[in-house]
């Protein structure tokens, strides 16, 4: 009779088939039940044998999920769901060291004790059990299964060096969501696997990293309970978990059931630690590498037969303690805490009449906390679940399906983020749970079916999140055909867009390839490798078609970058001189030297035709042999200043230069003005521009600054903007504004007519060349050098024009009737009385003196003795401008003794009282070749 019923105890580490053997004798038989330790294995396990047997004998039972054929023989279970009183042939029980657990462990210690098959029972676990199974099972058989490969420690290793085909184990999920991001940006992706996730979910995760879309597998602990995976190399990123209570540090035996996963068959895996993890000690490293922990002493149990005569007794039979030297009285599990709550409400005290009332309160209290909530939460579900389940009889209520249904509806979502979604799952598990128990809601098939499918929706919607947050797809696909050594195909679209197996790489701007910037860094090498290859015969037809582009197409920005079309290929650097810049070609180095030497012979091309043709006439006149000695020097000068130079610069060359050589100069386009001397050819918006941009590069600016825009005459001033910028932009700044150069002159020639000492007011003329008003003309005078009184006076209306005579109404009405005008009708109408008159409108009106700052600080009185008496007549001195000498409206001179009265009724110089003084005799002062009455000063003192 032994024979039999004969108990095996099949102990090993991990990856020495055990669980494949637990299969093997299960399907030897023609009934068997398996139980395993977390629902993620029980489902692996059950497809594998609907895959040798059929779908129609063999039967999934779990928390949460129920399938249960009408001719089942196979029972695949979680252990807490294992059915013990149906006789099966086999019984297995894996993972039994969990018997030690102090969470689960009285669950496998009384399967241990009671789980029985009729013919055969396995218990499959760690060789840690041999002592305890032994001295608690009677005539039990050991077989010991060795390790099918070796597994070595690794050391500690960065993620970013984490070989392929690795997994990261953390023990929360905030840990393992942090790992799996970082995977992410650093290998392309990962695959998440939690106890946590349902069975669907983890399965699709599982296949994505089973088929080779990722590389990495980031998951909790729960790939240590007899998950068969493709892994080489496991990585601890912690040492410490909370099992409930507590956080502890996770036992070495834990520790190696999960380095355990590292390895497959006959091939050798590693494990290691990452992240914050302390490295492993030497004592440990051996104790996993040699598979020899300590034996377990102690299991935990909780005494089975059960007393339902009332809560306080039910919960008296579960805290019983026991004498056995191997077990250990269990502590309180969520399901006794549960009990002990739901006992103290009296709306559940006084429905526990009957021992199944409490028997339904207990079966009430072992629904799961899936939601790891609040103790108080759960606990008030469980009372409203209890409520509806006692109803009027006893235990035969059911839960109302509109309540159900609304509390289903509130779940049934699938937009969200992973941690909305993950609650959902949670909340539909409960639910799930529910609906497995018998008789417990209405029509029992149509719920489970509802919740299934909620539960499958929301499990496709979290693996759907879950790729696409830690899982680069792109990289994922790249990375799996370069392992098969399948060559890449790569394309560029008419918009420049380059794709790689499909897949957004990049763009291809000019002759460079922008890579995508969110490829991670193991796939940019991959990307740029495929991407160059495809772009190799591309980079050679734009290069022919960019050399045959028209200059239309080219052109170039105001901080020197080389554009063709709204492309930057290149950009302008300094040359030999400021008109001849060369340039740099943006060019990838994979395109080759022959397409980066034709990009740039076409760029240098392009912008010396540009230069010659802005720049024409200053060109000509450099290179106009006719110019000799001083001329041909200032026209260098010129030349180096691009076309425009400030008079006061250059005042000692100006007045060296003689006529004929300022007619040659004028010859080529040369304006003498008051302020500046230019070509007034170049003071267009486009040569100004790219004088700008030539200037800023000879002179090495970092920042160029930029042309104003075409046809204003005025200018904002800004104080941080130097002098000079505004000269090359073709303007003169004066006050809070600055004036067009060309504008600026013409305004000169005008104020060279008037009076500047005796004062004139601002003319149309003026403000229509300028285009200001007049408060800003004042400015702008202020600005040049002029002092400008502000006045007011009434306005000068035009003359009316005099209105012809009315004829009064009877004279009117009389030729209207064809009649005389009898002769006492007036003929004029009437004069209408006079208005009163108003008051004069004012006018707002300037008068401008020239009055410049002074050069230089004068000395004090002391130092330079007493001041000489000014002689009538004596010219004021000042910085007033070469050739602004008062001409049109000044009063004409007279002989001598016919000099006209001053103005303010002085008399003439005759009339007063001579003095006499010592004084120097004035210096005698070139006579300015600007100033057009040069011919006639000349002649001074020869007639």
């Amino acid at each position: 009779m032994d024979a039999p019923r004969r108990v095996t105890a099949v102990l090993g580490p991990t990856n020495t088939g055990k669980t494949h053997h637990a299969i093997e004798r299960m399907l030897a038989h023609r009934t068997g039940v398996i139980g395993l330790p977390l629902r993620l294995l029980a489902r692996e396990v059950y497809d594998r044998i609907v895959a040798r047997v059929g779908p129609s004998v063999v039967a999934l039972v779990t928390g949460e999920e129920r399938i249960v054929p009408d001719r089942t023989q196979y029972w695949v279970c979680t252990t807490e769901a294992m059915p013990l009183d149906i006789g099966a042939d086999f019984v297995a029980v894996d993972e039994i060291q969990l018997c030690a657990d102090p969470e689960r462990g009285h669950v496998f210690t009384d399967r241990l004790l009671r789980a029985r098959g009729l013919n055969e029972t396995l218990f499959l676990g760690s060789d840690t059990m041999r002592g305890a199974i032994a001295g608690l099972v009677p005539h039990v058989t050991f077989l010991k299964r060795e390790r099918m490969s070796t597994l070595r420690y690794a050391g500690s290793k960065k993620i970013s060096r984490m070989p392929a085909r690795s997994a990261i184990v953390g023990f929360s999920v905030e840990n393992v969501y942090a790992i799996a991001e970082l995977i992410r940006r650093q290998k392309g992706g990962c695959a998440v696997v939690m106890g946590a996730l349902s069975p669907r979910t983890r399965n699709a995760q599982v296949a994505m990293y089973q088929n080779g879309d990722v590389d990495y597998l980031v998951a909790t602990d729960a790939i240590g309970m007899g998950l068969n995976l493709d892994i080489k190399h496991a990585a601890f990123a912690a040492t410490s978990k909370f099992d409930g209570r507590r956080m502890r540090p996770l036992y070495p035996q834990e520790l190696a059931q999960i380095a355990g996963r590292a390895g497959r068959h006959t091939e050798d895996g590693t494990f290691g630690v990452t992240g914050e993890a302390r490295p492993f000690d030497e004592d440990l490293v051996e104790a996993i590498e040699t598979h020899r922990f300590a034996p377990v002493r102690k299991l935990h149990w909780r005494n089975e037969s059960l007393d339902f005569g009332s809560a306080e007794r039910l919960i008296r039979s579960l805290e019983e303690p026991t004498s056995n030297e191997w077990l250990t009285r269990a502590r309180d599990a969520d399901d006794l805490l549960a009990l002990k709550a739901l006992a103290a409400l009296p709306e559940v005290q006084d429905r526990l009449t009957e021992p199944k009332r409490v028997r339904l309160l207990w079966d009430v209290c072992r629904i799961p906390d899936f939601r790891s909530s609040s103790g108080a939460e759960h606990t008030t579900l469980l009372a409203r679940i209890f409520e509806f389940l006692v109803g009027r009889g006893i235990g035969g209520g059911r839960i109302p399906s509109d309540w159900l249904a609304k509390a289903i509806q509130r779940i049934d979502k699938t937009e969200g983020d992973i941690e909305t979604l993950s609650r959902r799952l949670a909340h539909i598990r409960t639910w799930t749970y529910v609906t497995q128990r018998k008789n417990w809601v209405e029509d029992e098939t149509h719920w489970r079916e509802e919740t299934r499918a909620v539960e499958d929706r929301l499990s496709d919607a979290l693996h759907a999140a879950l790729t696409q947050r830690f899982v680069d797809r792109r990289t994922s696909v790249l990375l799996r055909r370069l392992k098969q050594k399948e060559i890449l195909v790569a394309e560029v679209n008419d918009k420049g867009e380059v794709t790689v197996e499909g897949e957004y790489a990049g763009r291809l701007e000019g002759f460079r390839f922008r890579q995508d910037a969110s490829a991670t860094a193991d796939a940019a090498r991959t990307l740029a490798q495929a991407a160059i290859q495809a772009l190799k015969p591309e980079f050679h037809l734009r290069a022919d078609r960019f050399y045959n582009a028209p200059d239309t197409e080219l052109d170039f920005t105001e901080q020197g970058g080389l554009m063709w079309g709204t492309t930057a290929v290149g950009k302008l650097v300094k040359g030999a001189e400021p008109l001849k810049p060369a340039v740099e070609a943006f060019v990838d180095e994979e395109a080759g030297p022959e397409v980066a030497e034709k990009v740039r012979r076409r760029l240098q091309h392009f912008i010396d035709r540009k230069v010659a043709a802005q720049f024409e006439p200053l060109l000509a006149m450099s290179r106009d042999e006719g110019l000799t000695g001083l001329a041909r020097g200032f026209a260098f000068r010129l030349t180096e200043a691009m076309g425009v130079l400030p008079r006061d610069q250059v005042a000692a060359e100006v007045k060296e230069l003689d006529q004929e050589a300022r007619a040659s100069l004028r010859k080529h386009g040369v304006r003498f003005g008051q302020f500046t001397i230019f070509l007034p050819a170049l003071l267009k918006p486009a040569p100004t521009r790219l004088r700008l941009v030539l200037w800023s590069l000879w002179n090495g600016l970092q920042e160029f600054p930029e042309s104003p825009p075409p046809g204003l005459v005025t200018i904002p001033n800004v104080a941080e903007v130097p002098k000079s910028h505004y000269t090359l932009a073709g303007y003169h700044p004066a006050g809070s504004r600055a004036i067009r150069i060309d504008m600026l002159e013409r305004l000169a020639d005008i104020l060279r007519q008037k009076d500047s000492r005796a004062g004139f007011e601002a003319t149309p003329d003026m403000l229509s060349i300028t285009g200001m008003t007049l408060e800003q003309f004042a400015d702008l005078m202020a600005g040049l050098g002029y002092k400008g009184e502000r006045g007011e006076r009434p306005k000068v209306k035009a003359a009316e024009t005099p209105k012809e005579p009315e004829i009064s109404e009877e004279a009117a009405a009389a030729i209207a009737a064809g009649v005389p005008i009898p002769e006492e009708v007036s003929i004029l109408a009437p004069e209408p009385a006079p208005e009163p008159e108003a008051a004069p409108e004012m006018e707002v009106f300037y008068t401008f003196t020239w009055a410049p700052k002074p050069r230089h600080q004068r000395p004090e009185r002391s130092e330079r003795g007493p001041r000489p008496e000014r002689r009538e007549g004596d010219r004021p001195r000042g910085d007033r401008p070469k050739g602004d000498r008062p001409q049109g409206d000044r009063p004409k001179h007279h002989a001598k003794g016919d000099r006209p009265q001053a103005k303010g009724g002085k008399p003439p110089r005759e009339d007063r009282q001579k003095s006499f003084e010592a004084r120097p005799p004035r210096n005698e002062k070139p006579i300015d070749p600007d100033n057009p009455f040069a011919a006639l000063l000349a002649l001074k003192g020869k007639v």
